[in-house]
């Protein structure tokens, strides 16, 4: 079946909806938590990987930080693709190259190898998600459907994360780490005919050029930006290398700005950033992101490394938190037509703060129902409130021209705050730990273990930091009404 294939021509706002976009949200849905749960699936395997593959220590966050890196640093191209190239075309490349991508890694012999794996699976995620939000974008105009199309995104965007650790436990355990991977290709070959049969095609029209030079400078930028925040937990803030990093990063950052003000087809044309409301769930996501997805990685080697849970009972221990975000997701949805987004995210920034503050109340002996039990709970439940409205406003009042675009942004805030939060708080809580030891040299085991959980404890209080700032953030900016979020991106054309 062809591509191109369009069963319906959407040309003004007045048309009637496309009739299988219920049909059409699933199988969206599906393919977006392939994409979500590889950012975390991974985690639990990750010891497992590491023994496998002869993995260092210092090395293996790139198993995690080389799929979002790749994917955040992409995502603005991807976007664009979408945008010029068909959103369903470049849908349907990203869901077969990401099942590629995970056969690579799900039969990798050695780390390199996995490591490629990952970030090839990163590049073709960056065309499936901004094309996935898109079509959702273009697919639902009316207010209260669309509040509950983003609903069920917000949900797979928060819930995803939490339930990849879970099935990650299972897979590991039962049946081999490497199928933590593998898995993604008979999603991708149940999901690849329905997505030919029941995507319509659509498209951006007038100028398509690409901006190239953006893309290579802002995929620099950011790649240098991770790995200067990735070597000041080797090297120190203070070493040269990290500085020369991160200064390059902030270079090349400040030239992409400097390009997309002056390109007559920017790859992010600057007035998507610019709108009051977008430019703040952007930053939101951005810190939400890094908060959220960087600490993650602490519950991992906590619940496996120091409670010692095997794969699978750290992966349920991770449960409350999905169940915290489906519960509150449905609850959003409800309220997001008549409560609108900011009083939502203001309340899901500060429940999921306190969730994650109470995480750093965890020590070596502390019990799993009195001390992380709380903190899953409050910190899903908060996320749930905060993803549901964050598309819709993140794509309120956008031209239909940069649809793919705005898309990416929002993934890609969320993905390089991932990236830049697993690197930053894997170095504070390095560090903390560190600092604790040298102030209290290990004795036995026990003491090394406390030290590690110190870190993890100063790890969990920045990111409640970050999550609260992100909070901050969407009470000063966004301001978008019911009405405003009734308009969305407007309609485009589908055919």
């Amino acid at each position: 079946m062809s591509l191109d294939t369009a069963p319906a021509r959407l040309d003004t706002p007045a048309a009637a909806p496309y009739g299988r976009r219920w049909a059409a949200l699933a199988i969206i849905a599906v393919s977006q938590l392939m994409v979500v749960l590889d950012a975390t699936i991974t985690n639990i395997a990750l010891p497992h990987a590491q023994a496998d593959l002869g993995i260092a220590q210092s090395n293996a966050q790139w198993v995690l930080t080389a799929y979002t890196l790749t994917f955040g640093g992409l995502l603005l191209l991807g976007g664009r693709i979408a945008d010029y190239w068909g959103r369903k075309r470049t849908f349907v490349t990203g869901v077969i190259g990401f099942a590629i991508a995970s056969a690579l890694g799900g039969l990798a012999q050695n780390g390199a190898t996995l490591f490629a794996a990952r970030g090839l699976q990163g590049v073709f995620g960056a065309l499936l998600a901004p094309a996935a939000l898109a079509l959702l974008t273009v697919l639902f105009t009316d207010a209260r459907e669309r509040a509950k199309a983003f609903g069920v995104y917000g949900a797979i965007a928060a819930g995803g994360a939490a339930l990849g650790l879970v099935l990650g436990g299972v897979l590991t355990e039962y049946v081999d780490w490497r199928w933590c991977l593998l898995v993604n290709i008979p999603v991708a070959l149940i999901a690849l005919p329905f997505t030919l049969k029941l995507l319509p095609e659509s498209r951006a029209h007038g100028d398509t050029r690409y901006d190239v030079p953006g893309a290579i400078l802002v995929t620099l930028g950011l790649v240098s930006l991770v790995y200067g925040f990735t070597k000041a937990a080797e090297d120190g803030w203070t070493s040269g290398v990290t500085l020369t990093f991160i200064g390059v990063a902030a270079a090349l950052l400040a030239a992409f700005v400097l390009v997309e003000a002056r390109s007559s087809h920017p790859l992010l044309p600057l007035r998507v950033l610019t709108d009051r409301n977008r430019g703040g769930a952007y930053l939101s996501s951005l810190l939400i992101g890094a908060g959220f997805i960087g600490s993650t990685l602490f519950l991992t080697y906590y619940f496996q490394n120091i409670l010692g849970y095997s794969p699978v009972k750290a992966g349920l221990a991770t449960l409350p938190m999905s169940a915290g975000v489906f519960a509150s997701a449905g609850i959003a949805s409800a309220l997001l037509p008549k409560a609108g987004a900011r009083v939502l995210m203001s309340a899901g920034g500060l429940i999921a703060a306190s969730g994650m503050l109470l995480l750093s109340r965890i020590g070596v002996d502390t019990g799993y129902a009195s001390h992380v039990l709380p903190g899953l709970l409050l910190l899903g439940f908060g996320l749930g409130f905060l993803f549901v409205p964050l598309g819709n406003v993140a794509l309120v009042g956008v031209d239909p021209h940069d649809a793919g675009a705005a898309s990416a942004v929002v993934n890609a805030s969320q993905q390089v705050g991932g990236s830049l939060g697993v690197a930053l708080l894997n170095t504070v809580a390095i560090s903390a730990g560190t600092a604790y030891l040298e102030k209290n040299p290990p004795m036995d085991a026990l003491g090394v273990a406390e030290g590690t959980v110190h870190g993890f404890q100063v790890g969990f209080a920045w990111a409640a930091a970050l999550l609260a700032v992100g909070a901050v953030v969407v009470m000063v900016f966004i301001r978008a009404g019911r009405e405003q979020l009734k308009g969305g991106a407007g309609a485009v054309h589908i055919g």
